[in-house]
């Protein structure tokens, strides 16, 4: 077997900055007819299936979502069968009827006690409606405000009345006896 020729151990360093450098390492790629149909192979899997992902994704969402409305629901099933089940005891009627309806067993008393909370357990009162609520008036202040206000104006009847004169009363005679 002939022998190779000894190498120089001196070495030139090789940079990648530059012109020279960067040109160097782009020839230093080959793409074989292989590795491009394996690069468009896959670019082509990636094209094909991130819409069938996103829909797979969203279909898994609805499930999960319909899923959780599914158990919100068949607890609320539950606690209706559970409250059925009570409705159909007679003792738990027979409270409900005393409770709700005041209704009593023959030969007993009924006594209703209207509010028996002490002043500072009551709550304020709240207005029944939004629209219609009691004002809270000083009567006595309006009346006198009033009374002083048509004292001390120097208006004349006609005035106070919108430009139209007032009707005077005509005297009626009393039947003498």
């Amino acid at each position: 077997m002939p022998k190779r020729p000894a190498r120089d151990s001196r070495r030139v360093p090789v940079t990648l900055s530059g012109p020279s450098g960067t040109g160097r390492w782009l020839r230093g790629i080959h793409f074989s007819a292989f590795s491009l149909v394996m690069m468009g192979a896959v670019v082509l899997a990636v094209v094909i299936l991130a819409p069938t992902l996103q829909s797979f994704i969203t279909q898994r969402q609805q499930i999960a979502d319909q899923q959780a409305a599914v158990d919100a629901l068949s607890k609320q099933v539950d606690h209706l069968h559970d409250q059925r089940a009570r409705w159909n005891d007679p003792s738990y009627l027979r409270a409900q009827a005393r409770d709700r309806l005041y209704y009593v067993m023959p030969g007993e008393i009924s006594y209703l006690v209207i509010d028996d909370r002490p002043p500072a357990a009551r709550q304020a009162e709240t207005p029944v409606s939004s629209r219609l609520q009691k004002t809270k008036t000083d009567w006595v202040g309006s009346l006198f405000s009033s009374f002083v206000g048509a004292g001390l104006t120097d208006a004349t009847p006609d005035q106070l009345t919108g430009g139209a004169p007032a009707p005077t009363p005509t005297p009626t005679p009393t039947p003498s006896q």
